[in-house]
């Protein structure tokens, strides 16, 4: 069933669309079950219940999905908030026609799902769902810029009952979410790590965990844990975007069985999020096992990862994990499946919940540490080539805690379980391990120079507290640790090598700023803030990290320094590196240097700028021996017509000598 919107399109769609969504875009999947009938054919106004905002393909699309009583057409009503009158839509508001099917018989009614498109940056918008006459309450969210830094939460394990008291359950999980997004109103992702509810199609357990009106406010991406993957009910309240539900990617190989399944992905502003089935690991329960999931990604990676500068991985089942699932054999399976893979794809972060605690890993390279001297609690770290990073998040609702558990002697790598040379109390894979018996989130920070993961407190031991309430010690400390303390924060930084890795942020053409930012570490340059200039194009300033050139060879023989620029990326928008120049500078005299010839930018002279090998210093033979220090004043100069965002470079600098 096609899309429907109104003949007042809500925006434009982002330029930097996956070409893979383009189906998205334009149609909804078919009906899980059952007709849609008529408007006319409903003898009574359906009730409509379960309503909750979710992740779209991109920044500029959200689907929402809801419960019906009756099997009837329905529509997702938007209009920008601004252009509702006394709370009345417009005539012109954009319609989605929704696409959905019968529930099984334990959830009874049936559900529906439709998906925005073309929404704007930086607006507030209002939706309801139903049909004329017949309209849900209406809510909001609001959009924020489509491209740069951004924040998103990730939630572990609310496991709505299993507790044992849902209500509890669920006032820990309501204030969870009213703390979190307090602290974090512009938080712009809610991301799950699974188990949403204990038992996989009770209605009551749905109906707590979709109460919070956060949850229709802020988009959810779901995803599949083990207590949601035993009936349907996870896919009929939960649609999800680009989602592959082919039968290996089903624990039991079988789609059209009771039983929730597939994996999807989606990019949001410069992160590639890729979230898997973990319940589907082994292939002698039917489905493809890890081997599917590992082709997924690969898959995923190979076709969309370019246009995205961070990945991000998310399922349940942690493979590195602190509390009573950390020997489980499913997981050691996984351990020795995954992670050689997710380091060769150049994987980021993984996102991951299951053991009611929280961890995180040192940097793990192909199933082993990858720095054996990264130290225990590092607030930064720098992953290098192939290093990931892995999370484990507590409970988001307080419903169950596990303990910690202790290392064994099966090794520290691969699936063993030993302990850490430098926290003998850890497991080897482990940078920092928690457990208070208190509610936490996850909190990531998404710059264009790093990652800032944080764990942070959202309760206390007292209630809303489940699982304390209900009998289990607490150790936090309320004076020391309250509400919005901070358990653990860590900076992820790229690794860069040998090169210096530019950076440039563009505006829209007028007016605005442009800035370039660089890292800083390992050789990244910070060249400050550029501006329109002339009506026509940009100009940004700067110069690059100084080079340090030292020559103690009895030879004396001649030398030079080059270097050359890549082209300016931000997934498939693109502009040349020939709009890069630059004017050598000897800044400490040595070593018989002499600077290089300036070098305009191709914006003035049609040239090549520093797209070619250019000359940054050089001695001559026969010049004295010692060291200088070479350095650079950057010029960029490009058309206004450059489309906004982020852009990065690579300089690579080739040092030559006889």
């Amino acid at each position: 069933m096609t899309s429907r919107p109104s003949a007042q399109a809500l925006g434009p769609v982002r330029r930097r669309v996956a070409t893979g969504a383009a189906a998205a875009l334009l149609s909804f999947s078919v009906a899980l079950g059952g007709g849609l009938a008529s408007p006319a054919a409903a003898a009574d106004p359906a009730a409509l219940t379960g309503i909750i905002l979710g992740v779209g393909a991109n920044e500029s699309q959200r689907t929402v999905t809801w419960y019906s009583s009756a099997d009837t057409a329905q529509v997702l009503q938007v209009a920008p908030t601004a252009e509702l009158v006394n709370g009345e839509f417009p005539a012109g508001a954009a319609t989605f026609d929704a696409t959905g099917g019968a529930n099984i018989a334990t959830s009874g009614g049936f559900n529906r799902h439709a998906t925005i498109t073309g929404l704007k940056e930086d607006t507030q918008y209002s939706y309801r769902v139903g049909s004329e006459g017949n309209w849900s309450t209406a809510y909001s969210f609001k959009t924020q810029d489509f491209e740069g830094d951004y924040d998103f939460l990730f939630y572990g394990d609310p496991q709505i009952g299993s507790s044992g008291d849902v209500a509890k359950d669920q006032a820990g999980w309501q204030d969870t979410l009213d703390v979190s997004l307090a602290a974090n109103p512009n938080a712009e992702l809610l991301v799950s790590g699974g188990d949403q509810v204990e038992t996989a199609n009770t209605e009551t357990q749905w109906n707590a965990f979709l109460a919070p009106d956060k949850l229709r406010q802020y988009p959810w991406a779901a995803t599949i844990g083990n207590h949601d993957v035993g009936g349907k009910a996870y896919e009929q309240h939960l649609y999800t975007p680009n989602t592959d539900r082919s039968g290996p990617l089903y624990s039991n190989g079988n789609p059209a069985s009771n039983t929730s399944g597939g994996d999807y992905w989606y990019i949001y502003k410069d992160v590639l999020f890729i979230d898997l089935n973990s319940n589907s690991y082994a292939t002698s329960q039917g489905g493809g096992g890890d081997a599917a999931h590992i082709k997924y990604v690969t898959d995923v990676i190979n076709q969309h990862g370019a246009e995205a500068k961070w990945t991000a991985l998310v399922y349940h089942h942690s493979i590195y994990s602190p509390a009573d699932h950390a020997k489980d054999g499913d997981n050691k399976a996984r351990r020795v499946d995954f992670p050689t893979t997710f380091s060769k794809l150049g994987v980021d972060l993984v996102l991951q919940g299951h053991d009611h605690s929280y961890s995180r890993s040192y940097a793990i390279k192909n199933g082993a540490k990858a720095n054996p001297d990264e130290k225990p609690g590092d607030a930064d770290v720098y992953p290098g080539p192939g290093g990931v990073i892995y999370v484990t998040a507590n409970s988001a609702s307080g419903s169950k805690y596990y303990d910690i558990t202790k290392p064994d002697s099966s090794g520290t790598s691969g699936a063993g379980n030993g302990a850490d040379p430098l926290n003998p109390n850890s497991y080897w894979y482990n940078s920092v391990q928690n457990q208070e018996h208190v509610r936490t989130y996850v909190k990531v920070q998404v710059r264009n120079d790093k990652l800032v993961v944080e764990n942070v407190r959202s309760g206390t031991c007292a209630a809303p507290n489940a699982a304390v309430e209900r009998g289990l010690v607490c150790t936090n400390t309320p004076e020391g640790q309250p509400v919005g303390s901070i358990v653990d924060k860590v900076t992820v930084h790229p690794y860069n090598g040998d090169n210096q890795a530019l950076a440039v942020n563009v505006p829209n053409v007028a007016p605005g700023e442009f800035g370039w930012t660089i890292d800083g570490y390992n050789g990244l340059v910070d060249l400050g803030t550029a501006e329109e200039r002339n009506g026509d194009h940009f100009e940004a300033d700067g110069k690059i990290n100084p080079l340090l050139v030292s020559d103690s060879r009895r030879s004396l023989a001649p030398w030079s320094i080059s270097a050359n620029v890549s082209d300016f990326k931000d997934a498939d928008k693109t502009f040349s590196g020939s709009y890069l120049g630059w004017t050598p500078r000897v800044l400490v005299n040595g070593a018989g240097s002499k600077a290089g010839q300036p070098v305009a930018s191709g914006y003035d002279d049609q040239g090549q700028g520093l797209s070619v090998s250019r000359g940054l210093g050089s001695a001559e033979q026969g010049h004295a021996r010692g060291t200088a220090k070479l350095g650079a004043d950057l010029g960029l100069k490009i058309p206004d017509s450059v489309q906004k965002g982020g852009y990065r470079a690579t300089l690579t600098i080739t040092a030559l000598s006889s």
